[in-house]
């Protein structure tokens, strides 16, 4: 964790107990001991993915998981004003989200649409049980890379064929496409011929900023 292990612990700790103001009281210690406001937005990325885990294991219920992103939500806003000017008021690449149709599972998907925001992305999140031909309206509309999640195996074969609709329309070669859930895995995401897969919601940032440079 480095010189701020303490900031670090102290921060994941405020993010998984969802309050939002002693999150941000946690935040404030932060920024005044110096740490990055980056790193500070990848701790808290971290700590909601805890939340997350805990949803889905029926530790946390619904009303913790909203608690605990919109305490992120007011974190982020704060730290905005100490990111470098590029990051707050440029956006790298307009991508749209969404967990693909008949699934409505949306936790996680929600999570890597906050982070990409936090990253700078511009984030269209279509939100769950979403028809392929909204997210192809989207790329027509501009968006140049397409994020989906599948959280049952029933409903990945929907990535596939999002994939296989895009190269009909003579989209596929503009837009990079990440697929995630808790069935999926790279070797899946390599036989639908997506570009890339994130196995949490950090690593997916880390795979659509690395997509944006290629």
């Amino acid at each position: 964790m480095g010189e701020f292990e303490t900031e670090t612990k102290e921060l994941f700790d405020a993010m998984v107990a969802y309050n939002k103001s002693n999150l941000l009281a946690t935040v404030d210690k932060a920024r005044k001991a110096g740490m990055d406001p980056l790193e500070i937005i990848g701790v808290l990325g971290t700590g909601m993915t805890e939340v997350g885990v805990r949803f889905e294991r029926g530790k946390l219920f619904l009303p913790h998981v909203l608690s605990a992103a919109d305490a992120m939500t007011a974190a982020v806003k704060v730290l905005e004003a100490d990111l470098p000017v590029e990051s707050a008021s440029s956006k790298i690449a307009s991508v749209v989200m969404g967990t693909v149709e008949g699934d409505v599972h949306d936790i996680g998907k929600s999570i890597v649409s906050t982070l990409l925001q936090c990253a700078g992305f511009d984030v269209h999140d279509l939100g769950r049980d979403v028809p392929t031909s909204k997210f192809i309206n989207e790329i027509k509309n501009g968006c140049t890379m397409l994020g989906m999640s599948a959280l049952m195996t029933t409903s990945m074969v929907v990535q596939r064929e999002a994939i296989e609709k895009l190269k009909e329309e003579g989209l596929r070669d503009g837009v990079k496409v990440m697929v995630g859930g808790a069935p999926a895995t790279q070797a899946w995401a390599d036989k639908i011929g997506a570009d890339g897969y994130g196995e949490n919601a950090n690593d997916a940032v880390q795979v659509a900023l690395s997509l944006v440079k290629k």
